[in-house]
């Protein structure tokens, strides 16, 4: 019955964190797409209308992304037919309102939960490989980085709201577990539930429950079975049910970038594709170099000890270069969606300015599709030109925003550089078409030649092919993309631009951007996914210290005092505990956290309990001194009894896999049943980049 009941506790946890990752992501998107439009006006009608909103109606007219409901600051402030005024007045606001929003984005951040800061990813990896950072996961954290999101997204800054979703239903899971006393005592199944956490994160970001289960068993989890590949798949999909109820999109669909085609590719164009996977490659790793050196920088730098006047700075730069470019100027998601759709016959937007004004006729035919396409005209030729700045200028600026004291994610901004790079891959490829396009290899494989190429399919696969170059991320990538546009014709297009990207990448730098920011945080993670080729042996990493500097607790003779000044002298985060001083047999473990609140509840609990009573590490909480002296205390429930022993012998590749697979902090080296040495993740990290860096090679195989 108890069996049954835990497996029932299991789907309920994973159900609330669906529940309440959906909920929250909508709530964010609805605020920030409110936010975002604020920058430029407000809406005539009601002030908590957003554009859009604004603008569905059948009685304003819609012309170049504005109606006469939406009214501009320019508009409030002067009556005056002076465009350069407005504009001043209006590019004015732009950066005011941005900036502000960054700057109180980043008093939140530092006053009330500094770890809300950044992605996220990261520390979720960290976290879910068996390493605890405390507070990381916590109500605050939570509270601070939902509502910091919908700020910094509004301010117009280089990020995306996306990965720190997966921070956001971490710090859901781990605070609504606390419900269940099983999952809070194990730290085991803890992670299993973040794993499912996680894979909703994902889901409710992208609209893509399949790519989030993908995306923690690729990305983030060290352990994934079959049970948790189950409750992360339901979660999933409760998130994406949630999210689709509250249509934040406006548009009915869970999927963030949904497109309305699925004409054929043909197989000539998989030679851009690869061009477009090599550039994504190559323009990841030197993001990551870039971005990287930057963050060291930040560290001794007199701006990066100053985080509110560093981001400050770079919402008023990124405001200043936006403004003047129509395609920076927008939200990323807005330019996103531009970019992977096609030109249709009735679009009055720059990028399908064509030469032609009504529908190309092949030998007497009138084409069948309502996909616009030509020569391109001077409003297209000035796009195409934006377009490159845009990502430029987004490529440079996301370098100095992705690790500011903000909650900041990378998906997005990856996704819109990608996007520029692959769309004017797409127009040009359009137009070599165009000017063939009475030859008979053209005219044998598109009978409708309006449809050879789509620019959108080519924004699509840039913007897969730059995110899989900074992430390194492949299979979740790809189920990702078709699961955001719903556009499953155009997988292999992107499997070939993503595993192009990625194989460039990895020449160029060995990690992606997460594992990259692991190391320069100096994050004990251990990579589960590489096999440690090396003859060394446990005693080879710890030294064999001498068995008198290791600290521990001796059961037979240890105090209420004793205990306290351990914990006062020392800052480990766990103990031994062994029979006696002289034979040093293990008898169990206790972590620091746990001996702290044992000791402060005894205290708390009992006014009798004075500095010399014994503590016993059995079963029980409190005994009676039967000669008369202080009474003792038993704190059997909070240790240990059987902690993780190996031989000093045991090969640390061995080691490694126990560290990995069973997600521990530490193991004991005993030799008979006695304490020889510790090994920490943080130990045999030391070890593996210093036979990294040593130039005898004689051990390895």
């Amino acid at each position: 019955s108890s069996g049954i009941n835990a497996e029932y506790g299991g789907w309920v946890v994973v159900f609330i964190i669906g529940v309440l990752s959906g909920l929250v992501a909508g709530v964010v998107e609805i605020g920030a797409k409110w936010l975002i439009d604020i920058r430029e006006g407000y809406c005539g009608e009601g002030w908590f209308l957003d554009k859009e909103a604004c603008c569905w109606s059948n009685s304003t007219i819609i012309a170049q992304d504005y109606c006469s409901n939406w009214i501009r600051w320019s508009d409030m402030i002067t009556s005056s037919d002076n465009n350069a005024l407005r504009y001043t007045i209006n590019y004015f606001a732009y950066i005011c309102i941005g900036t502000s929003f960054a700057m109180l984005t980043v008093i939140f951040v530092m006053d009330i939960a500094p770890y809300a800061s950044g992605s996220g990813i990261p520390e979720v990896k960290t976290i879910l490989s068996g390493f605890i950072i405390r507070g990381y996961l916590g109500l605050s954290t939570l509270m601070t980085k939902s509502v910091g999101l919908v700020l910094c997204v509004a301010s117009g800054l280089s990020l995306g709201k996306e990965g720190p979703m997966v921070h956001v239903a971490c710090c859901i899971g781990n605070v609504f577990v606390r419900l269940f006393p099983k999952f809070t005592k194990n730290e085991a199944r803890k992670r299993e539930v973040l794993s499912a956490a996680a894979a909703a994160g994902v889901s409710v970001a992208f609209g893509a429950p399949l790519g989030g289960v993908l995306f923690s068993l690729e990305e983030v989890s060290y352990y994934f079975p079959h049970k948790t590949l189950w409750r992360s798949f339901f979660c999933a999909m409760v998130a994406s049910v949630v999210l689709q109820s509250l249509n934040p999109y406006s548009t009915g669909q869970s999927a963030l970038f949904y497109i309305e085609y699925d004409y054929a590719w043909h197989f000539f164009e998989l030679i851009p594709f690869v061009i477009l996977g090599c550039v994504g490659g190559i323009l990841g790793a030197f993001f990551i170099k870039c971005n990287i050196y930057w963050c060291i920088k930040r560290k001794t730098s007199k701006l990066g000890r100053h985080p509110f006047v560093e981001v400050a700075v770079v919402a008023l730069v990124t405001g200043l270069i936006s403004f003047v470019n129509p395609f920076t100027r927008k939200s990323t998601s807005a330019l996103i969606k531009e970019l992977f759709s096609v030109c249709e016959w009735e679009d009055n937007s720059d990028l399908c300015d064509f030469s032609f004004t009504e529908k190309y006729v092949v030998n007497g035919t009138t084409q069948a599709s309502n996909i616009a396409w030509g020569a391109p005209n001077a409003r297209l030729k000035r796009a195409i030109w934006e377009l490159v700045m845009a990502a430029v200028v987004k490529s440079v600026i996301t370098v100095f925003t992705f690790g500011l004291k903000v909650p900041a994610g990378l998906f997005i901004p990856s996704l819109a550089v990608g996007g520029c790079i692959g769309r004017v891959m797409g127009e040009l490829v359009q137009y070599i078409t165009y000017l063939n396009r009475e030859s008979s290899f053209l005219q044998g494989i598109c009978p409708d030649m309006s449809v050879c190429t789509l620019t959108g399919l080519y924004a699509m696969v840039g913007a897969a092919a730059v995110l899989s170059g900074v992430t390194r991320m492949t299979v979740s990538l790809v189920v990702i993309m078709f699961e955001l546009t719903g556009g499953i014709t155009y997988i292999v297009p992107i499997m070939v631009a993503v595993m192009t990207a990625k194989w460039v990448g990895d020449f160029i730098t060995p990690n992606g951007i997460y594992d990259a920011h692991i190391t320069i945080n100096g994050y004990p993670y251990l990579e589960g996914k590489e096999r440690f080729m090396h003859t060394s042996v446990c005693q080879d990493v710890c030294k064999m210290k001498q068995v008198k500097e290791l600290t521990t607790i001796c059961s037979s003779t240890a105090t209420v005092h004793d205990l306290e000044r351990l914990l006062e002298s020392t800052t480990y985060n766990g103990f031994p505990i062994v029979a006696d001083d002289q034979y040093r047999i293990v008898v169990g473990y206790v972590s620091r956290t746990d001996l702290t609140r044992a000791l402060k509840c005894a205290r708390d609990k009992h006014i009798d309990l004075v500095s010399a009573s014994r503590v016993y590490f059995s079963d029980g909480l409190m005994r009676s001194n039967a000669g008369g002296g202080p009474i003792s205390v038993a704190l059997g429930k909070f240790v240990n009894h059987d902690p993780i022993c190996i031989e000093p012998k045991t090969p640390l590749a061995h080691t490694i896999d126990m560290f990995t697979k069973l997600g521990l902090s530490q193991v004991l080296i005993t030799h008979r049943g006695k304490l020889k040495g510790i090994i920490t993740r943080k130990d045999v990290l030391r070890h593996i980049d210093y036979l990294k860096t040593s130039s005898n090679g004689q051990n390895f195989f």
